[in-house]
């Protein structure tokens, strides 16, 4: 390796800027924030919301089965 080119690797905290946790890594920046981290983030909690599909399916599925009806 060449010397005085690379950067400094260090020890950085990283900042969730949402649930305002902290952890310690290594990286080249002193400080990194993030906004959302494994401490809030709905996936990983357990708190996941699936969004239903009130949309164009349903739209699609009404009018096929009103064009069923009044075929027969």
């Amino acid at each position: 390796m060449k010397q005085g080119i690379h950067p400094r690797y260090q020890k950085c905290v990283v900042t969730c800027t949402t649930c305002g946790s902290t952890f310690e890594t290594g990286s080249t920046l002193p400080e990194i924030k993030v906004d959302t981290c494994a401490n809030c983030h709905p996936f990983y909690t357990g708190k996941q919301r699936f969004v239903t599909s009130d949309g164009r399916i349903d739209r699609f599925n009404k009018k096929l089965a009103k064009s069923e009806a009044t075929k027969k």
